[in-house]
């Protein structure tokens, strides 16, 4: 519901990047703000939702994977470009420095790592939902284990490619860096300000991180449109709307900024660790081993050791029951 609103935001400035008055505006940081307040997307967030109840009613697998496979590789091209980019703005060394710097004393908050379990789950789908839904159209040849490496390994290139854009541009125009999630929406289009067509490489950006919040919000609403037609024999078109329209009338308590920033909040880091939690409780310990190693050994050649299923039970489950226990004793 909430990521439905930034989608929104992801499809205005896309548009307003090609005609350049996203890019061209006097202030960034005040043109997003707008944007953020109350209704300050409603259309926006309504165009999207449209959208996505066109593409779950003809199926997840068509033409919006298709256009991924050409866009994700244009959005790493661009990426690499502007982290060599911002590495020639006044003041990015500063950036660089609180980056590269760490605070080894934070590691001892549990909150740093109940933060760092949530980030890592919301940005892996590990919430217990578009996992199972997408691991059941995957074809039983797949290769879980070679797959799974890739997405792991862009996922971590995304991240660190993006932070060396964001922090160094930060500095260099003198916003905070704990702004969070917005920064991307208040530093890029300064960036793009300085580089020649810098419209059309801002709108090629924001259409590739379009598609790719596309691509999140299919699978978010695929689990409970799944579970109508499972549960109570709906047909998918009619699943489809229910789903997606209750979405959207509830999502406009979201079009508020500071309202969709605590619900992000909550849902990032206490609701999809549980999730993720709970999902590996259920495979790990629920099933049995028989029943783990031959889903573990579908599409893998060689045998699956038995390390996995201990390295699931005792550290996946373990370290994150441990470190989500401990951030709610700590909030009581």
């Amino acid at each position: 519901m909430g990521y439905a609103v930034v989608v929104g935001w992801f499809l205005k400035y896309t548009i307003q990047a090609f005609t350049g008055a996203a890019i061209y505006n006097g202030d960034s940081t005040a043109f997003f703000v707008q944007i953020a307040g109350n209704l300050g997307s409603f259309s926006w967030h309504l165009i999207v939702s449209a959208a996505i109840l066109a593409v779950l009613c003809g199926g997840i697998l068509n033409g919006i994977e298709k256009l991924n496979k050409i866009l994700m590789p244009v959005f790493f091209a661009i990426f690499l470009f502007l982290v060599a980019r911002v590495a020639f703005l006044p003041g990015a060394g500063e950036g660089y420095k609180f980056l590269l710097s760490p605070n080894w004393n934070m590691l001892l908050e549990p909150k740093i790592w109940i933060f760092a379990l949530g980030q890592a789950f919301f940005a892996l789908s590990l919430a217990g939902s578009g996992t199972i839904v997408y691991g059941s159209y995957l074809s039983e040849k797949v290769d879980v284990f070679y797959v799974a490496k890739y997405v792991v390994f862009f996922d971590i290139a995304a991240a660190i490619l993006s932070v060396l854009i964001i922090i160094p541009a930060v500095f260099s125009f003198g916003m905070e860096p704990a702004a969070g999630p917005p920064l991307m929406f208040m530093v890029m289009p300064e960036i793009f300000k300085q580089i020649p067509f810098g419209s059309i490489l801002a709108g090629i950006f924001f259409l590739a991180i379009l598609f790719a919040g596309v691509t999140s919000l299919v699978n978010l609403y695929e689990t409970p449109i799944e579970a109508l037609q499972k549960e109570f024999g709906l047909s998918r078109r009619l699943a489809v709307t229910i789903v997606v329209c209750a979405g959207f009338v509830i999502g406009l308590v979201f079009e508020n900024g500071d309202m969709l920033g605590m619900w992000m909040d909550i849902i990032s880091v206490y609701i999809i660790p549980l999730g993720a939690l709970i999902s590996g409780v259920i495979f790990f310990w629920v099933c049995k081993p028989a029943f783990i190693r031959e889903q573990l050994q579908l599409g893998h050649d060689k045998p699956v050791s038995e390390a996995y299923i201990a390295l699931g039970r005792y550290l996946f489950c373990g370290l994150t029951a441990l470190v989500y226990c401990i951030e709610i004793i700590r909030n009581l």
